[in-house]
Parts: C-alpha cells; sequence; structure tokens
C-alpha cells in the first residue's frame, strides 16, 4: 500500500532486512554494530526486525562500516519518509484490505477520524517530541489512511466512542468542533456507523481498554489489534479473537444508536 508520495509502509522492515545481510556479509555481530553507532544489541535487533527506526547517524556509520556503498543511506530515506511508525506497518497492510474495521476508543478521536488539525494537536502532545521532518511526514501519512472509507471494495467501518473522547479539547475548542463536524460528516457514510458512549452506564464492556477489529480481506479470517504503553500486538487465535469481537458486540448495544449519537455530537459541536 502506497501512502501518497511519501514513502511505503514495510520501509522500517525493508531497511533491517537490509541491514542485516550487510552486517552479515561483513561478518560484523549485533553487539559489534552497536558499539560503533551508539545503540545496544537489542536495539540494533530492534532495527533489523523493523521494529524501530534508526535515527540519528546510525545509518551513516552503519553504511561506512559495513560496506553498503550508499544502500543503507538510500533504504533509510524511505524509512524517514513514509511517516509511519515502525512498529504500525503491519497493522496498516492489514487495514489497507480490511473488508471490514470496528474500533473502540476510550481516550482521544481515533486516527481515522482526525482532521489535520487535531492530528497536530495530538502530535504536539508527544514526549519526547517529534522533529519536524518526522512530524510532517506522519501527519501526512495519518491523513492518508482515510481514503479507506471511499476505496473499492467498500469497506464497513464502524466506531464506540466514549464521549470524554469527544470532548477533552486538544488543541483548543475550534479544533475539536472542526474535528466533531467531520465525524459527522464521515458518519453519515452508508458504510460507516459512529455510536457514543454514554457516561452514566452501571456495567461496561470496555473496561480492559480500546482496541481494533478488522476483518481481513474477503472475510477470510478476523484479527484484534491493541496498542500499549509500551506493547502492541495482534490476537488471531481462539478463544481471545472470539472473546474480543463478541466484547465489540456488547459494546454496540450497550452505546447510544447511530442517530442519538449523530445528535449528541452536533450539540457538543453547538456549545463550543
Amino acid at each position: 500500500m502506497n501512502i501518497g508520495n511519501n514513502g511505503t509502509p514495510g520501509a522500517a522492515k525493508a531497511f533491517g532486512r537490509l541491514l542485516r545481510f550487510h552486517r552479515e556479509r561483513a561478518r560484523v555481530s549485533q553487539e559489534a554494530l552497536g558499539r560503533e553507532t551508539g545503540y545496544s544489541k537489542s536495539q540494533v535487533a530492534m532495527i533489523e526486525r523493523g521494529e524501530r527506526r534508526p535515527r540519528g547517524n546510525f545509518v551513516e556509520v552503519a553504511d561506512s562500516l559495513l560496506g553498503a556503498q550508499g544502500a543503507l543511506v538510500e533504504v533509510a530515506e524511505e524509512v524517514r519518509a513514509s511517516g509511519v511508525a515502525a512498529w504500525f506497518e503491519d497493522y496498516l497492510v492489514e487495514e489497507a484490505k480490511a473488508a471490514g474495521i470496528h474500533m473502540y476508543e476510550n481516550h482521544l478521536i481515533p486516527g481515522l477520524l482526525q482532521t489535520e488539525g487535531y492530528v497536530r494537536a495530538v502530535y504536539a502532545c508527544a514526549c519526547p517530541p517529534w522533529d519536524e521532518e518526522e512530524l510532517e511526514a506522519s501527519i501526512t501519512a495519518r491523513l492518508a489512511r482515510q481514503k479507506l472509507f471511499n476505496r473499492k471494495p467498500t469497506p464497513l467501518v464502524s466506531f464506540v466512542l466514549e464521549k470524554v473522547a469527544l470532548n477533552r479539547p486538544i488543541g483548543g475548542p475550534a479544533v475539536l468542533k472542526a474535528n466533531l463536524l467531520h465525524i459527522l460528516d464521515v458518519s453519515r457514510l452508508l458504510n460507516v456507523e459512529v455510536q457514543v458512549m454514554p457516561e452514566d452506564r452501571q456495567t461496561h464492556a470496555g473496561l480492559s481498554g480500546s482496541f481494533t477489529l478488522i476483518e481481513t480481506a474477503k472475510r477470510r479470517g478476523q484479527l484484534v489489534y491493541v496498542e500499549g504503553q509500551s506493547g502492541r500486538y495482534f490476537l488471531s487465535e481462539q478463544p481471545e479473537l472470539g472473546d474480543v469481537f463478541a466484547r465489540y458486540g456488547i459494546l454496540r448495544a450497550q452505546a447510544l444508536s447511530p442517530d442519538d449519537s449523530a445528535k449528541y455530537i452536533e450539540e457538543v459541536a453547538r456549545e463550543l
């Protein structure tokens, strides 16, 4: 899948494979490469697996040390330009071809529904902060994901959003209002449903946190994607897979209807 003209998901994995090829050909260990670049052995291993982006002068030092003759520098440009975190590439591959995508979010408006102003405000909260080049590429990449709403074959997309995600004024009232109006526009698409979870429920099926459900291409399988502070992973085996899909069904039943949800979002936007 391409992301505009700004690189491709999978770039970090391609760089990692190329790095490993040149390192093994040069008979340099991960530990030795780490010493020369200021990285630990485990960090070098993460780069080779495509789980981490190379930073600082890692690429230039590694290219010279391993005799790659500029090959690592060239491929690293794709990694920088993609605007996609290395750990997110696998998810984006699945999202791009999914027959269905269903998200429960309890913290902020999810990326598929964010406006550019909101995206910028979210990234401005990053700690440590992003550098300017990575920031612009990442914003472009996130907004480009929204093309999936209109792609063919058309995916079915649904969201269950906690009220706090729609009330927290990330970027300020004007930015939030613009994003709420954008959500209303997206929710009018025939293949999209947005539901809001009321805050006064005494029972709640989503207390374990947010997640994304994916119905794979041609509905041949299902995946669950989960993110945390220090880990991201897929669930693809039973019974965990079925449990989370069932949980999402309960969440949809507990949430406001799509029509009532739209009325709530309109009220919040009107008051900003």
